[in-house]
C-alpha cells in the first residue's frame, strides 16, 4: 500500500512538473508574439497615395447638385442672410427649411437683443415660441440686470428674480452660481466702483453673446440645427483627416477656406 501511494505521489509530482513547464513555455511564446507584433506595429510604414492617385479618388465621389444646393440654403437660412435666401430660391429652386417669414422674425428677435430692447425682443419671442422664454436663463438673467440698470426698484427687481430666475436655477442648479453673481449686483448699485465680475455683468457685450444663445434655441425649435450643416461637415472632415494621419501619407486638405492640398509626389526623380 505504502509503494502504491508512493507511486501515485511521485506521477503527481511528474504531471504537476510538466504543467508548469508547459505554463512557462507558453508564456514565453505568447511574450515572444506580444514582442513581434510590437515590432511589425513600430516598423510598419505608413501607406503613402500620391496626388494624381487622390485626385482619381476625388473625381470618383459622386455628389449631386441638389444635395450641395441644400447645404447652401442652409447656410444662408441659419445665418440670417435674408435677401440671398430669396434670390437663391428663385436661381436653384430650393426651398428654405424654414419660411422666409420665419427667418425675418427671428433676426428681429436678435437685432433687438442686441441693441438693448429687451422687452421688444420678449415680445416678438413669445409670438414665436413662448417656451424659449420660458427655459433661457441668459436672456431672463440680461432682462434682471436691465431693470437694475434703469433703476427699478429693488422690490419689483426681486420679485421678478423670484418669478422668472429662480424656476430656472430650481430645475437646473449649474445657473446657480450666474445667479448669485447677478444678484450681487443690487449691493453695489449705488457705488461709484463695482469690482470687476459684477461690472463685466453690466458691459453691454453680453446684450450681443444673449442675442446669439436665442438665436441658436430659436433655430433649434424651428430646424434642430445650432448651426450651419457645413459647419459640422467641416468638423467631420478634421476628423476623419486626423485618423487617417496616423495610417496614411496622402495630400491632406491644409487650408479649409480654400480646399487646397498638400502635395504628394513619388519618392523618386521623374524622368
Amino acid at each position: 500500500m505504502n509503494e502504491v501511494n508512493q507511486v501515485d505521489e511521485e506521477n503527481q509530482y511528474i504531471v504537476e512538473e510538466a504543467d508548469e513547464e508547459n505554463q512557462v513555455e507558453a508564456e514565453n511564446e505568447e511574450a515572444q508574439i506580444s514582442e513581434n507584433e510590437e515590432f511589425v506595429i513600430q516598423e510598419q510604414p505608413k501607406k503613402l497615395i500620391m496626388s494624381d492617385v487622390w485626385e482619381q479618388y476625388l473625381t470618383t465621389a459622386e455628389i449631386r447638385k441638389e444635395d450641395m444646393n441644400r447645404l447652401v440654403m442652409n447656410f444662408l437660412v441659419v445665418e440670417g442672410y435674408l435677401e440671398a435666401v430669396e434670390k437663391f430660391q428663385k436661381e436653384s429652386g430650393t426651398k428654405p427649411e424654414v419660411g422666409v417669414a420665419s427667418i425675418s422674425d427671428r433676426l428681429a428677435v436678435k437685432r433687438d437683443i442686441e441693441s438693448g430692447d429687451l422687452e421688444d425682443a420678449v415680445e416678438k419671442l413669445n409670438a414665436i415660441n413662448p417656451e424659449i422664454l420660458k427655459t433661457n436663463f441668459s436672456l431672463n438673467q440680461q432682462r434682471f440686470i436691465e431693470r437694475i440698470r434703469i433703476g427699478v426698484t429693488i422690490k419689483e427687481t426681486f420679485n421678478f428674480a423670484e418669478k422668472e430666475l429662480k424656476p430656472l436655477v430650481e430645475q437646473n442648479l449649474a445657473f446657480l452660481e450666474e445667479l448669485e453673481k447677478t444678484m450681487a449686483i443690487l449691493r453695489f448699485r449705488d457705488l461709484p466702483d463695482i469690482p470687476e465680475a459684477e461690472r463685466e455683468l453690466l458691459d453691454n457685450s453680453r446684450w450681443f453673446k444673449t442675442a446669439a444663445e436665442v438665436n441658436a434655441a430659436i433655430l433649434t425649435s424651428q430646424t434642430g440645427l445650432k448651426c450651419p450643416k457645413l459647419l459640422d461637415l467641416l468638423k467631420m472632415l478634421t476628423w476623419t483627416q486626423n485618423q487617417l494621419d496616423e495610417k496614411v501619407e496622402y495630400p491632406r486638405m491644409s487650408v479649409l477656406p480654400t480646399g487646397q492640398l498638400t502635395v504628394i509626389n513619388p519618392p523618386w526623380p521623374s524622368e
